[in-house]
């Protein structure tokens, strides 16, 4: 299988990852990488690109289960609003695409805001730089690497 940025970035970081492909379904979601892998879809992490009243750029990570609050993350951000980028917008500041965005080895820095729950997670699944290709890591990893500001944000489908 192919590198991408951002298992080239969790190799260059010494992290312990497994690797999953699954067939992509076009606006399938987590649910259909949770279904194919045999795993919870509250343990399938979105990565959720996103932007401030100033256009400035975010990711958020999100149990695939559940829907981000905007108006609290906004509010726990220190922000007027926060909405989702337009998918041309989100590929231009990540360099990945809708689908395959992860928060790993970003085309450039990004501020990264993590629903606080996923540290409780024995294992999560998080897209691995492509789509139909998730990689397995401890949660603890992206606490770790992408220094996070933990936030409570979820809301149940």
């Amino acid at each position: 299988m192919a590198d991408t940025p951002a298992t080239v970035f969790l190799k260059a970081q010494g992290v312990a990852y497994t690797e999953h492909e699954y067939d992509y379904v076009e606006h399938g979601g987590t649910g259909v990488s949770s279904r194919a892998l045999g795993v919870p879809e509250h343990a399938v992490v979105k990565t959720l690109v996103m932007q401030d009243e100033a256009a400035q750029p975010l990711l958020v990570l999100m149990h695939g289960d559940r829907k981000v609050s905007t108006k609290n993350l906004a509010r726990q951000a220190g922000v007027k609003r926060i909405e989702p980028c337009r998918p041309d917008a989100a590929q231009r500041h990540s360099g990945y695409p809708v689908g395959g965005t992860s928060p790993f080895g970003t085309k450039k820095p990004l501020r990264v805001y993590l629903e606080r729950s996923i540290l409780d997670l024995p294992k999560i699944y998080i897209n691995g730089g492509r789509r139909g290709f998730l990689v397995g890591v401890a949660p603890g990893e992206i606490a770790r690497l992408l220094r996070p500001v933990l936030v409570q944000v979820a809301l149940g489908d």
